[in-house]
């Protein structure tokens, strides 16, 4: 447990609901309850092709198609990348597809993983609260 940076946290207070509990084993709770969101850095060609809808990739021309093919085939992409960009023009923007990939291309964590700080026990917080 990286002890310097949960005293900082503890400090500054969740950026999303404030200070944290007096209580050790409440501000523990607070830390690793799961209410933030990150971006992924990559997709794989399978998270990619599982929220394609399959009425909006019937929808298409068969270019686009294999342009939906080619993406899914290129292995780890960007999510925020050129290929996003591509998807949008294919699919269009607010099509059941690229809400779909919006919404894979973001990960739900805790704030004590969104600084680094792992699973963070009672005691973590009582030490750097001393």
């Amino acid at each position: 447990m990286n002890i310097p940076d949960l005293i900082t946290e503890l400090a500054a207070g969740h950026p999303g609901t404030g200070a944290y509990n007096a209580d050790a084993a409440l501000a523990a709770g607070e830390l690793n309850a799961v209410n933030r969101t990150l971006n992924k850095t990559s997709l794989s060609g399978t998270e990619i092709l599982n929220n394609v809808v399959k009425a909006d990739f019937n929808a298409l021309t068969a270019t686009e198609q294999q342009r939906v093919w080619d993406i899914v085939h290129l292995g780890d992409v960007n999510p925020f990348g050129i290929e996003a960009a591509m998807m949008i023009d294919i699919f269009g923007v607010g099509s059941a597809t690229i809400t779909a990939l919006a919404a894979a291309r973001t990960t739900s964590v805790s704030r004590a993983t969104e600084i680094g700080l792992g699973y963070v026990w009672p005691g973590h917080v009582e030490t750097a609260r001393l």
